[in-house]
């Protein structure tokens, strides 16, 4: 198509057009090159330089021939047959150069030179005033769900958190650096206001998770009547590790450790799954939701795919930006 357009140019238009763009893409490949010493895109832009010497002879040969016109040949160098029968007409004929022409002709070719060689300004300035992909993405943000309706555990609990305020509460704009990674910015961020399972949907346990390239942080709280002392001997039976009970902001807690499963979704024509292996380790902290522990408790857990994780003063620090956020139970 380019090859078609350029055929039905005039000569004056179409050879100052394939010079500019020759020297443009030839003297910036052969820049890239140097710059990224790659030897096939030095030959890819000598190429383009030798097509455009080319042009530019055939252009400095049209160029004589227009100031030095012979019987026998036409404007652009072409021989015109000396025994070609006359044309017939009445009126006088125009000759074959004339100023008006030429005008024309240098007219033509200085503004397609113009408007390419601004095309080619804009194509070699143009990574370095546009904006790059070096800018620092920006990081997720939670979704809304202001206007999903709440299961019914939530209107029998006194002041419940939402998925959505739990969601706010963690995705905190220094949450990378309490993890140890400050130049890492939140991928996912989500929260739901789901119930506790195998609870028939009585006991509210909003949630809440925001991941970064290093770490996952996940953020629950259930409004049951387990207090933390309870939890702590269910702990012993379960396959919790490195139990250790301590007290967080004035109230009861326990740090435990736990493998986490994953397992692989196969997208085949069978739509099967593969089988559930053991994950990561992950780090949580449970924490009373009322300083007297009468029941209910948020948790805290830190995992990464490597299986590396933070100290446990950073589950402390994050617990007290998000215990700040929900409200404490009160008493009955």
């Amino acid at each position: 198509m380019l090859g078609f357009l350029l055929r039905l140019l005039p000569f004056w238009v179409r050879e100052p057009l394939l010079i500019a763009i020759g020297s443009v893409l030839g003297v910036r490949i052969m820049y890239l090159a140097v710059h990224d010493h790659d030897r096939v895109a030095a030959g890819l832009g000598a190429v383009f330089l030798v097509f455009t010497a080319v042009r530019i002879h055939t252009v400095v040969r049209a160029l004589r021939a227009r100031r030095n016109p012979s019987p026998a040949a036409s404007a652009d160098g072409v021989a015109v047959d000396a025994a070609a029968p006359a044309q017939v007409g009445t009126g006088p004929r125009p000759a074959p150069d004339t100023p008006e022409k030429d005008h024309n002709a240098w007219g033509q070719a200085v503004a397609a030179v113009a408007v390419f060689g601004a095309l080619g300004a804009a194509l070699w300035l143009g990574p370095r005033v546009m904006p790059s992909d070096d800018i620092a993405p920006q990081p997720a943000s939670c979704s809304g769900g202001a206007h999903e309706e709440l299961p019914k555990a939530y209107k029998q609990t006194p002041e419940p958190v939402t998925g959505e305020e739990l969601c706010k509460a963690l995705n905190r704009p220094d949450l990378a650096t309490l993890l140890g990674t400050p130049g890492e910015t939140a991928t996912t961020a989500s929260g739901t206001s789901n119930t506790a399972p195998l609870t028939d949907g009585k006991v509210a346990q909003p949630e809440a998770e925001v991941s970064f390239d290093t770490y996952s942080v996940n953020v629950s709280a259930t409004y049951n009547d387990l207090s933390i002392d309870q939890y702590v001997k269910l702990m012993k039976f379960g396959d919790e590790q490195d139990i250790k009970t301590l007290a967080a902001l004035g109230r009861p807690a326990v740090l435990s450790s736990a493998h986490t499963m994953q397992f692989e979704i196969n997208l085949g024509s069978s739509g099967s799954g593969g089988p559930v292996e053991q994950g990561p380790l992950a780090r949580t902290l449970s924490v009373a939701l009322d300083r007297n522990d009468r029941g209910g408790y948020c948790e805290i857990t830190v995992w990464s795919k490597s299986g590396t994780l933070p100290d446990d003063g950073v589950l402390l620090d994050i617990a007290g930006q998000v215990l700040a956020r929900i409200p404490e139970r009160p008493v009955r």
